[in-house]
């Protein structure tokens, strides 16, 4: 037998290509898949979680707006195909790779809308691979931007209809450049007013905008904290905003914050504008600190100058400090805590084969039953509704095979997805239902005009403050949202089930 050669591959630390960023088996299981004649097979796959981030009560879904433009440019390079051949992937396999462009359909959840464990967010249609080498890089950008919009609702105060100005200055802390880019993004989604990531602003335009002060380094730079005070002030005298805690808050930086003020007054005796617009604190009790800064400047005359914190806070802090101590500040810097998502850092989304569509068009279910029974997925090519209350609130979300459809005013027997509950079988009549999954791709093109940053924004904060149950935005313990299944995704289901592990769900 001839030997194969294989022209080594040599790395390059500058090369990048998002198609590539994917887990090596799904190459080895598309090659094998090829190679035994399964190349047009279309797969239908469902991605979705199985529990909101620190087990509250809902969650936002985000990243659409990156994973259509990913799809959109989906190809391979010829350093990929020397790469793939490398590796052992077959000749045919590669070459077929060569002039691959993405074509599948894409049903999502709109950007933005809160959503619910088991409930399909993406749903993709495509030939078999395209559905499988986009799971990890789908994975990644779905999961990381729900989990960092998510966790900005919580603290900017969406859920609990307080409203924070928060700016997410956590780029330094970020799991990468790429997470301080996307985390800014889906942070602004999720309530913030601003960034410290100046390259945010400048892929994501204004809507995402670059905002920041100065360091304790420009403070201790100076010979003086009043002349670097004085200095800042004469170059942005339109914007100034200082930092009080480089030697001592009360001993130093609140004498010289009035001072530079008093300075600018007479400076610019006729432009109000040009006046010390806030000072910030980064350390010590920022409680206690707020109070004797407000009090201290209000009765100096000056309380038009806001009071900014930053410092290691969350949703909690900023909570305790409000609820406990009334200390209001003006605005938060939150840096580590929200773009990590400290409290629970992982998003759980998971991409599942449901779907085969067969030369007739019809759809062969597919299940992993495993021996978990919250494992066990909903198979079949799904659509996901929600329907609401009276009271324009999203009474349940309802998984139905995507042939069916769910109706305003008509009634329809459901059962609930969750094993515990009692009775399962239920009859609701929606007051109205709206279909969760709508179509962004068709075929490999875009079908949908995708909306502004800002745009995106303002439905989050619509949803989380006319659409959803007031308790399942509790902090503490909410309430757990109803997810249902129509009789025939339940028998289906069951039946399923039933056939591959021997047993019922």
């Amino acid at each position: 037998m001839a030997l194969i050669k294989v022209e080594p591959y040599v790395p390059d630390e500058d090369y990048d290509n998002p198609a590539m960023v994917t887990d090596f088996y799904e190459f080895t299981m598309a090659n094998a898949m090829f190679e035994l004649g399964y190349k047009d097979v279309v797969m239908v796959f469902d991605m979705f979680f199985r529990k909101n981030p620190d087990d509250l009560g809902y969650s936002i879904s985000c990243g659409q707006r990156k994973l259509v433009r990913f799809l959109q440019n989906y190809h391979f390079t010829d350093k990929d195909i020397a790469w793939l051949r490398y590796k052992g992937m077959s000749e045919g396999f590669c070459e077929y790779l060569r002039t691959y462009r993405w074509k599948g359909d894409v049903y999502m959840l709109k950007e933005g809308t809160v959503c619910y464990p088991q409930v399909p967010m993406v749903r993709i249609e495509c030939d078999m691979a395209g559905a499988l080498l986009i799971e990890t890089y789908l994975l990644q950008t779905m999961n990381f931007h729900s989990l960092i919009a998510t966790k900005a609702t919580r603290i900017t105060g969406l859920n609990t209809k307080t409203p924070r100005k928060v700016m997410e200055f956590g780029t330094r802390r970020a799991q990468g450049e790429s997470a301080g880019n996307d985390g800014a993004y889906a942070a602004v989604l999720g309530g913030c007013i601003g960034t410290a990531n100046c390259l945010a602003e400048m892929r994501f335009g204004p809507d995402v905008k670059a905002v920041g002060t100065i360091a304790h380094s420009f403070i201790e730079f100076f010979p003086s904290e009043y002349e670097a005070f004085k200095a800042y002030a004469d170059t942005y005298p339109d914007n100034v905003a200082l930092l009080l805690d480089t030697y001592s808050i009360f001993e130093s930086g609140l004498p010289n914050l009035i001072k530079v003020d008093d300075y600018l007054i007479e400076k610019y005796p006729d432009d109000p504008n040009r006046r010390v617009k806030s000072a910030r604190i980064d350390s010590g009790d920022l409680a206690r600190g707020y109070k004797r800064l407000r009090k201290a400047l209000d009765a100096a005359g000056k309380s038009y100058i806001k009071l900014v914190a930053s410092n290691s806070l969350d949703e909690k802090k900023m909570s305790n400090m409000e609820v406990y101590e009334d200390a209001h500040f003006d605005s938060y810097g939150v840096g580590e805590k929200l773009i990590t998502s400290a409290t629970d850092p992982v998003f759980g989304g998971v991409y599942k084969l449901v779907a085969v569509r067969e030369a007739d068009g019809s759809y062969t279910p597919k299940m992993k039953c495993s021996d978990s029974v919250s494992k066990a997925i909903i198979p079949g090519k799904l659509m996901a509704w929600r329907v609401f209350d009276a009271d324009g609130k999203g009474q349940c979300d309802i998984i139905s095979l995507d042939s069916e459809t769910i109706e305003a005013g008509k009634e329809i027997e459901v059962v609930n997805l969750d094993p515990d509950a009692y009775p399962r079988n239920r009859h609701i009549t929606p007051v109205r239902a709206e279909k969760l999954l709508v179509p962004h791709m068709i075929k490999g093109e875009l079908v949908i005009d995708l909306p502004s940053i800002n745009e995106k924004r303002d439905y989050v904060r619509r949803q989380l403050e006319s659409e959803v149950w007031e308790s399942e935005l509790r902090p503490e313990f909410p309430h757990k949202h109803y997810v249902d299944l129509t009789l025939a995704v339940s028998r289906m289901r069951e039946e399923l089930y039933d056939k591959l592990h021997g047993g019922r769900i």
